[in-house]
C-alpha cells in the first residue's frame, strides 16, 4: 500500500513547480511590457539625462533610433537603452581577450 503522505509531498512539489513558472512567466511579462514601453520627446530625454534639443538634434542627423508619426515622436525604451550600450567603450581586458582570440585563431 502507497504512503498517502509521499502522494501529498509529490502533489505540494508539483504545485510549488508550477506556482514558480506562473511567477517567472508574469515577471517576464512585465519585463516585456516594460521594454516595449513608448515615450515621448521629453521621457526619452529625461531618460537619457540630455535637453530636448539634444534628442532633436539627435533626430535631425539620424543618430538615434526613432518613430514618427504624423508630427510625433515616439521612442522605444528598449531602443533607447540598446542604443547607449552600443556606444560603451570596452575595458583594457576585454581588449585583451579579444586581441588573445585573434592570435590564437590565427595559429589553428
Amino acid at each position: 500500500m502507497t504512503n498517502p503522505f509521499e502522494i501529498l509531498e509529490a502533489r505540494l512539489i508539483n504545485i510549488e513547480r508550477l506556482l514558480m513558472d506562473l511567477k517567472q512567466f508574469q515577471e517576464e511579462q512585465i519585463a516585456q511590457k516594460k521594454s516595449e514601453e513608448l515615450l515621448s520627446v521629453k521621457e526619452a530625454a529625461s531618460l537619457l539625462n540630455v535637453a530636448v534639443q539634444t534628442m532633436y538634434g539627435y533626430v535631425q542627423r539620424r543618430e538615434i533610433p526613432v518613430s514618427k508619426r504624423s508630427k510625433r515622436l515616439y521612442f522605444s525604451k528598449q531602443e533607447l537603452m540598446d542604443w547607449v550600450k552600443e556606444g560603451k567603450q570596452r575595458t583594457r581586458y576585454e581588449i585583451q581577450q579579444q586581441a588573445n582570440f585573434r592570435i590564437n585563431r590565427r595559429r589553428i
